[in-house]
């Protein structure tokens, strides 16, 4: 069943990352073969970089199936806004948050099948989670959501996290897979609907400071 799990759980999160992806494309006015490349990349990019780390074959190339996924959610997208233009944010926001949820799960299982402990598994859930987030927002000339002080990669660290409490408390496996995606999907979204924001570093204001 884990396998199965696995699989399903792949082909889901590339198909959300590819139409992601597509959508950004749109909103930013790339036309022709340029959406498809910042689709694939997005879709393709974060599990890449997590396969060539564990030094494991790259998913995509040693199972075909996942770029049918990708290539399918994105003609699918397209003829999405072309018949259907009025196409707002919500709908890039939701999948880019349910993608990374998914993403940061296969990096998780993938580490620690690979024999990984659980640190270095979370870590490379969040790794596997927004990198392809990033190539797509730096090809688009956005700043990347993970710079920003909104919840993103500490999205997925939370999801990482309670992926792992669970796990450690021997709950059934797909519980551990829910709790996890609708962890880290809530964070997304729910920094953005409230304004949740995360600051490290305060800088002090001198020039209200007495000499």
């Amino acid at each position: 069943m884990t396998a199965e799990y696995f699989m399903v759980l792949g082909l889901l999160g590339v198909a959300f990352f590819a139409v992601a992806g597509a959508l950004l494309g749109y909103e930013k006015n790339i036309s022709g073969f340029g959406v498809v490349v910042v689709a694939t990349v997005t879709a393709l990019g974060g599990g890449t970089l997590r396969d060539i780390l564990l030094n494991k074959p790259v998913f995509w190339i040693a199972t075909p199936e996942y770029l049918y996924s990708t290539y399918a959610a994105i003609v699918a997208t397209i003829l999405f806004v072309r018949y259907l233009p009025h196409v707002n944010n919500f709908y890039f926001l939701f999948v880019d948050a349910i993608g990374m949820g998914l993403f940061n799960i296969m990096g998780i299982e993938k580490a620690l099948i690979s024999g990984t402990g659980m640190l270095i598994a979370i870590t490379m859930g969040v790794t596997t989670g927004i990198f392809g987030g990033l190539i797509r927002d730096v090809i688009c000339r956005e700043l990347p959501s993970v710079m920003r002080n909104e919840p993103y990669a500490s999205a997925c660290l939370i999801g990482g996290l309670v992926y792992a409490a669970l796990f450690t408390l021997s709950i059934d496996y797909i519980w551990c897979i829910l709790g996890s995606l609708f962890s880290t999907v809530f964070l997304r979204l729910g920094s953005l609907k409230w304004g949740w924001h995360l600051t490290i570093f305060r800088k002090k204001d001198f020039k209200n400071q007495s000499d």
